[in-house]
Parts: structure tokens; C-alpha cells; sequence
């Protein structure tokens, strides 16, 4: 097991340092950059020009980004050319709004989507395969900030159940039990939209493995020697049923992550995706090559994680 963590170590730091390379290529290829955004149009050339001198800005590309390659190696993330503040505080002070969005999010689509899956592969063209077959293809084809605006319209503007923006309510001194229902309410719509857009496309993959387990010879021999349906279906066709769960868990990652860089930005919620969405328009790119270097990484281990998953879930695959 730790050859093979090490050796895919060294591969995702290879991966790494391509998509750090390409984003770094694409982003300065964007017209204008920071200073040119957000500095006042009457500031005379001469001294914008000085300005870029002194950020660096109009070396070429590959100097500026070995710059930031040597400055990353050693712990800097560099400076948000807008704020001057460091990017490693920015990113540590919306690390935990993301995280508790993702997490609750994912959580909440696994559950779902295992749930839904092998009820629906249980029960083949009945009213909850039907129900659960609907849904997915409704949760497919229906945008993101579509579900999410029609959410905000019915449980917000009519309803007035849920908080609409925001990480808690505004100019409220809360506490203790208080300021975490007040946090749970606002994370119930943003949950929602993540977790069921996320659900709709998980559960088809669900049904489909569970269904094609429930055909093999060992659970026709499980259901002659009259074992229960029910351990027939979790013992057996379920535990069967990891290996591709897993593998789209992991692909599901990265399209799971620019799903939260949307919602953040719906819902003005305070974490990594709204602050690269700002950093972009504002052309900071130390703020945006640092979120998209935790993203690239995200997914890395998210990947390794499924690799070692594979082990655990199925006792015959070994490392090489």
C-alpha cells in the first residue's frame, strides 16, 4: 500500500504542476490584468506602468511563473494584488464555509443516491423505480442556478421559511445553540441545490450497478439457498456494487466542486467559489492560482482516496 501512495504521490505532483502551468498560461492570457481593473482610469500611464514594473506583471509569462512556482515551494502563495493580503489567509478564511457546504452536500447526495439506487434496482418498473428514474433525469437536465433560484422563490420569497444569502443572519449577535440553528437554516437551500443536482446523476450509476449484480450466478445461488431478500441485496449485490460506485464518486468530485462555485455565488455564501469568482473579474490571479491549486489538489485526493477505497471494498485487489 505505500509504494503504490507514494508512487501516486509523485504522479499527482506531476499532474499538479501541469494544471498550475496551463491555468497560469490561460489566465495571463486574459486582456488586462489587476491593476488595469480596479485603479482609477485618471492615474496617468507612466505611473500604472511603474506600478506593473514593480508587481512583476509585465515580465513574460514563464519568469512569472517560475516566480510563483519558487514562492509556492517555499510555503507563499504570493499576495492578492487588489487587497495585498496573503492569499494563504484568504483561502484559510473561506476554507470552512466551503468545507461545511461540500461536506454536508456530499454526504447528504451519497445517502441519497445509494438509498434511491438500490431501492429503485430493487424494485425494477415500480411507482419508486419510475419516481426515482424521473427525478434523475429532472435533476440532469434542469440547471444548477435554475433549481436554485426556483428554491429561493418558494421557500424564501413565498414561503419566508429559509434565509436566502449568507452564512448567518446579518447584524445578529448569536451564540451556542442559537447561532447554530441560525447557520443550519441558512445552509439548507444551498445543501439542497448541491446535493440533489448531485443525486440525480449518481443514482442512474447506482441502479445500474446494483441491477447488473442482482443478475450474476451468486445471487441466484444466495436466493436458492434461501437467504432473505434483503441480505441477498445488501450483503450481496450491494457490497458488489462498490467498485463503480466508487470510481463515480471519485470522477464525481471536480464537477462536484464547480457545482459549489456556482451555488457559493447563488447564494452569496462566504467561501473558496465566491472568492474565485471576485478574484477572476478582478483579474487577481495570485487568488485564483491559489484556489485553483487547492481544487486541482482536492481532486488528487480525491482520487487517491479511491484508490485505497478499491482495497477496502473489494479484499482480492492488490498493489502493485
Amino acid at each position: 500500500m505505500l509504494p503504490f501512495a507514494a508512487r501516486r504521490s509523485l504522479q499527482a505532483l506531476v499532474i499538479l504542476a501541469l494544471v498550475t502551468f496551463l491555468s497560469y498560461v490561460i489566465m495571463s492570457m486574459a486582456p488586462g490584468n489587476a491593476l488595469q481593473t480596479f485603479i482609477d482610469p485618471r492615474v496617468p500611464p507612466a505611473e500604472l506602468a511603474a506600478a506593473e514594473r514593480a508587481l512583476g506583471l509585465d515580465k513574460p509569462v514563464a519568469v512569472r511563473y517560475l516566480s510563483w512556482l519558487r514562492e509556492l515551494a517555499s510555503g507563499n502563495l504570493g499576495y492578492s494584488i487588489k487587497t495585498g493580503t496573503p492569499v494563504g489567509a484568504l483561502i484559510l478564511s473561506r476554507l470552512g464555509p466551503t468545507l461545511l457546504l461540500m461536506g454536508t452536500a456530499l454526504a447528504l447526495m451519497t445517502v441519497l443516491a445509494i438509498v434511491l439506487g438500490v431501492v429503485s434496482a430493487a424494485r425494477p418498473y415500480s411507482f419508486v423505480d419510475y419516481l426515482a428514474t424521473t427525478f434523475a433525469f429532472a435533476g440532469i437536465s434542469v440547471p444548477s442556478f435554475f433549481f436554485a433560484l426556483t428554491l429561493i422563490y418558494v421557500f424564501a420569497v413565498q414561503l419566508g421559511w429559509l434565509p436566502t444569502s449568507g452564512l448567518q443572519t446579518y447584524q445578529r449577535e448569536l451564540s451556542g445553540l442559537d447561532l447554530a440553528l441560525d447557520r443550519a437554516a441558512h445552509l439548507v437551500l444551498p445543501v439542497a441545490v448541491l446535493a440533489l443536482t448531485g443525486t440525480a446523476e449518481l443514482v442512474r450509476h447506482v441502479r445500474s450497478a446494483v441491477s447488473e449484480a442482482l443478475k450474476q450466478d451468486y445471487v441466484r445461488t444466495a436466493k436458492g439457498k434461501g437467504v432473505a431478500s434483503r441480505a441477498v441485496l445488501l450483503n450481496h449485490a450491494l457490497r458488489n456494487s462498490w467498485l463503480p460506485i466508487i470510481t463515480l464518486l471519485g470522477v464525481a468530485l471536480p464537477r462536484f466542486f464547480s457545482g459549489s462555485v456556482v451555488t457559493e455565488v447563488v447564494f452569496a455564501w462566504p467561501g473558496m467559489g465566491r472568492l474565485l469568482v471576485d478574484s477572476v473579474f478582478a483579474r487577481d490571479y495570485p487568488v485564483a492560482m491559489g484556489i485553483n491549486l487547492f481544487a486541482a489538489m482536492l481532486v488528487l485526493l480525491g482520487n487517491l482516496l479511491a484508490d485505497v477505497a478499491y482495497g477496502l471494498a473489494d479484499p482480492r485487489i492488490r498493489y502493485q
